[in-house]
């Protein structure tokens, strides 16, 4: 009874698993159409469109696609009706994608996928004749979580070379126009980004559809980064003359073309823990049914191996037993005939048979055997790795510890060694310098910095002066900052650090200009002087002026007569020219001169 429950409870968890994940894959719809367009009526045949369009519908097919739908050379009006057919597809869909290879072409800014029966001889024909891409994009639009256009169709284009223009203005452009989706959560890929053309590679399919195929539907893989994958990839294998490029944008979610497979939660260490679980519950039980539900499950790996063996084994039993049956029945019935006196061609037979049935029992109990030996190998060799691997894993704990704490002792061991270090560091620090050990060398630093910024004309002596505290002042001025100046401080000093520049400015005497770090003398052509703001000025020529002798005011002497209360002065005669002298005047000295007995 317990063997069956135990049948049952393996058979019901195999079971809702295997719904678990059909219903999984059901919870998102993906629905593609997939065009390649390469036997063109009017223009060279293309080979890779048709192999590109292969490659990308197997690879959705494989990625688990929903529906995938691969239309190759389609006319005007064959596209028209794909792309309206998909619409109804796209409609109960969660992701819809449009994958087209061919030709495009860009027309007054709008881009056009182009038929395999155009013939576009006028730049009109091209609204006839074309499909737009607005109208690819209304096929994706019913999409309720993603919308994908990717065009593999930026290749030179023959008909925009043989084109007639109906107006001259109308422009005919290289490659796809840049395009923005109107509509959330849409993206358009382009071969190579808008203005350029793509490349078909040597190879069967062009290098951009060789990288699709490689990374948009890797599982879990968020679909910008796939397409950056691709743009790496395109790059690298046509030497930077391709770039891919996306259109449109999409929430801050990954948004995975192909979901993730489940990851299994709790802790990870033994990757196998559910199979050999699963595997041992099998063991367990040994019926076809377990091993065959079990191979369902698991189809692939070591305990697939083990398992497939022990369906070998069981088969071999059950052949073993079928012979057995076989070989009682014809000894009854070769008992049954002798009993009954048959004629003995009868009994004859029926010995043969009885014969046979027995070396055939005998040959199923000896592949029985052997089956049951090489399962019960396969069950050690599963025993002796189980150990190996829990040894290993054993190891690799004590090893991780043994690594903490040699990580533990090295960080303590570090930090011994900076206490030590600090310990004679400060044991060497003189008393004012134990406050603060960079004191010493502050004002020294912030004056060599102050010179360097341009600002500092004075001595670097580490005396913080009045020059120090004017340097610093001139760059609080010049920098825009108000630092305190009466003393150096770390502050200051990281400010001016800071500063890669001259921030003062280079002030010369007059006669001299500046030269980038120095003042050179100030050389000016004839006729010229060097003028206050450090040019040649022209010199100005002044007339000189006649000059007029001074007015000699009158002089009195008094005499010193008194008549009465009146004081007496008199003019004195008016001032000669002196003559000169020896002349006439009979003067000869100084001393008659000045005693006034000569005249003047």
């Amino acid at each position: 009874m317990t063997r069956v429950f135990r049948t049952i409870v393996f058979l019901f968890f195999l079971l809702a698993g295997y719904c678990l994940s059909a219903g999984d894959a059901a919870a998102e719809k993906r629905v593609a159409l997939i065009i390649g367009n390469s036997t063109y009526d009017k223009a060279p045949r293309l080979t890779n469109p048709a192999n590109d369009a292969a490659l990308m519908a197997e690879t959705f097919k494989s990625a688990g696609f929903d529906s995938v739908e691969l239309r190759r050379d389609l006319k005007v009006g064959d596209m028209r009706r794909a792309l309206r057919d998909f619409v109804d597809k796209a409609r109960d869909s969660d992701v819809a994608v449009i994958y087209y290879a061919g030709h495009g072409i860009e027309v007054d800014g709008t881009n056009y996928l182009v038929p395999v029966d155009a013939v576009l001889e006028r730049d009109i024909d091209i609204y006839d004749e074309a499909l737009s891409l607005e109208r690819v994009l209304v096929s994706v639009e019913p999409a309720k979580q993603l919308r994908l256009v990717i065009l593999d169709a930026c290749r030179d284009n023959p008909f925009a070379r043989s084109m007639k223009r109906t107006m001259a203005s109308r422009a005919i452009g290289r490659g796809l126009a840049k395009v923005e989706p109107t509509s959330p959560n849409t993206l358009i890929a382009y071969a190579s980004k808008a203005g350029s053309t793509a490349s078909d590679g040597d190879g069967r399919n062009s290098p951009f559809t060789v990288a699709l195929a490689y990374h948009v539907t890797k599982p879990g893989l968020d679909l910008r980064k796939a397409f950056g994958y691709v743009r790496d990839d395109v790059l690298k294998s046509t030497g930077n003359r391709q770039e891919p490029y996306v259109y449109g944008s999409l929430g801050g979610n990954d948004v995975p073309l192909v979901p993730a497979k489940p990851v299994a939660s709790g802790p990870q260490g033994d990757a196998n823990a559910s199979v050999r679980k699963d595997y041992e519950l099998a063991l367990q039980l040994g019926t076809r049914d377990v091993w065959e539900a079990f191979l369902r499950s698991y189809p692939e790996g070591f305990y697939a191996d083990l398992a497939k063996a022990q369906l070998r084994r069981v088969a071999a039993e059950e052949v073993r037993v079928t012979a057995i049956e076989k070989s009682r029945l014809a000894e009854q019935e070769k008992a049954r005939l002798a009993a009954e006196g048959a004629k003995q061609a009868e009994q004859a037979k029926a010995a043969a048979a009885a014969k046979a049935a027995e070396e055939a029992r005998i040959a199923a109990e000896k592949a029985k055997q052997i089956e049951q030996d090489k399962a019960a190998a396969a069950e050690r060799a599963r025993l002796a790795e189980q150990e190996k691997a829990r040894l290993a894993a054993e190891k690799a704990r004590q090893a991780e510890q043994e690594k903490v704490a040699a990580a533990e002792q090295a960080r303590l061991a570090a930090e011994k060694a900076a206490a030590d270090k600090k310990a004679q560091l400060a044991a060497l620090t003189s008393p004012a310098e134990k406050s603060d050990p960079s004191a010493a060398d502050l004002p020294r630093s912030l004056q060599s910095e102050l010179r360097r910024v341009g600002c500092n004309t004075g001595a670097v002596d580490g005396n913080w002066n009045a020059a120090s505290q004017k340097a610093l002042d001139l760059f609080n001025k010049h920098a825009g900052m108000k630092l305190e100046v009466k003393a150096a401080s770390a502050d200051a000093l990281d400010a001016v650090k800071g500063k890669t520049g001259r921030i003062c400015p280079l002030l010369c005497d007059t006669g001299y200009r500046a030269d980038g770090d120095r003042c050179v003398k100030i050389t000016c052509r004839a006729g010229y002087e060097p003028g206050d703001d450090g040019t040649c000025e022209k010199i100005e020529v002044r007339k000189p002026v006649a000059k007029q002798a001074p007015t000699r005011k009158p002089e009195f002497k008094e005499l010193g007569a008194r008549r009465g209360q009146e004081t007496i002065t008199q003019a004195p005669p008016a001032r000669r020219s002196p003559a000169p002298f020896n002349q006439g005047g009979g003067c000869s000295s100084n001393a008659l001169i000045m005693s006034g007995s000569c005249p003047y």
